[in-house]
């Protein structure tokens, strides 16, 4: 499959886990379902499509396994000091085992194009869903650990239709939403080698395999590791990138969430800090083009602002509600 990009003009909390041992159960169970290859080997550049199709004694399986489970004994205690509470635990697994329907999830991301394409020998699984309007900006999402696609799936119509959520044309993104190495159905590493640097020159490969000479970059978690790398790197056609996970701030907001203190005096409104968790707002650009025009453009909870700048054209805010 090849994709020609026609005009690309720029008109353009970590979240918090149910507990780690209780993902434990939900991710090896989803992995139990993967199969070993998820697509058939392919030569060169070649991008295969892919469609989501498990056996049902597969799913039967899975349910008897965390029916058998074999539980350890209650805590002593009556609130969380020694970990995820038994109970918790096992409300999860009966959620699993009765409640949760794969074949649900399973319809919503086949009704998504998705593809698989190999890059430095390892496969990569990807959605690529293009905006019916002319001038959407290409966009690549990266998910975090533990995490996957699935996470991205309540952002594609807003992004990719936006006339119909109240926004306008100009808001337009084409989105492409890759599996990291490892996760979901993109192959597994055999050997050692595959880091944020290495994924990042991967997903500039991706983009251009894809025809998209102008694009931005997006992620959170481990996502924001990628795309923070890709902002480094400076791969061609790389406008800018936009992170929804804080990882560099100034000195004095720094202190300040590592102690507890007081907000610093003078930052603006879309830089304040919220609640205990304290997310600020971050920005990440280097000089582009000069076609950047201010706007806003809304991003699920948090939203993705524009604007000129010294910096450069393109500066991202995360933890500003819409």
């Amino acid at each position: 499959m090849g994709t020609t990009v026609t005009t690309e003009a720029i008109d353009q909390d970590r979240r918090r886990l149910l507990g780690t041992a209780a993902m434990g159960i939900a991710v090896a169970g989803a992995a139990s379902l993967l199969p070993a290859h998820p697509a058939s080997a392919a030569e060169g550049d070649a991008i295969r499509p892919f469609h989501i199709s498990f056996p049902e004694e597969a799913l039967v399986d899975l349910r008897r396994r965390i029916a058998a489970t074999r539980w350890p004994e209650r805590e002593t205690v009556t609130d969380q000091s020694q970990g995820v509470q038994l109970a918790t635990i096992q409300k999860l697994a009966r959620y699993w085992q009765t409640d949760y329907d794969w074949r649900k999830i399973e319809a919503k991301l086949n009704a998504l194009p998705q593809f698989v394409t190999e890059i430095d020998g390892l496969d990569t699984h990807f959605i690529h869903v293009r905006s019916k309007h002319e001038n959407a900006l290409p966009l690549i999402v990266t998910h975090g650990w533990p995490g996957s696609i699935i996470e991205q799936l309540k952002i594609v119509d807003p992004l990719i239709n936006p006339t119909a959520h109240g926004a306008s044309a100009s808001d337009a993104f084409h989105l492409v939403i890759p599996s990291l190495p490892g996760h979901g159905f993109s192959g597994k590493p055999t050997a050692p080698g595959w880091t944020p640097v290495s994924i990042a020159r991967a997903w500039a490969t991706l983009m251009q395999r894809l025809g998209y000479t102008r694009y931005v970059a997006q992620g959170g978690d481990w996502g924001n590791a990628v795309s923070e790398v890709m902002a480094l790197q400076q791969p061609p056609g790389l406008l800018g990138i936009h992170t929804n996970m804080a990882a560099t701030v100034p000195a004095d907001v720094s202190k300040a969430l590592s102690v507890g203190g007081p907000q610093p005096a003078g930052l603006s409104a879309d830089k304040n800090m919220r609640g205990t968790n304290s997310m600020i707002s971050t920005s990440a650009a280097w000089p582009t083009p000069k076609k950047c025009r201010t706007g806003h453009r809304r991003f699920t909870e948090s939203r993705i602002r524009r604007s000129a700048s010294p910096r450069g054209c393109w500066t991202t805010t995360s933890a500003v509600t819409a």
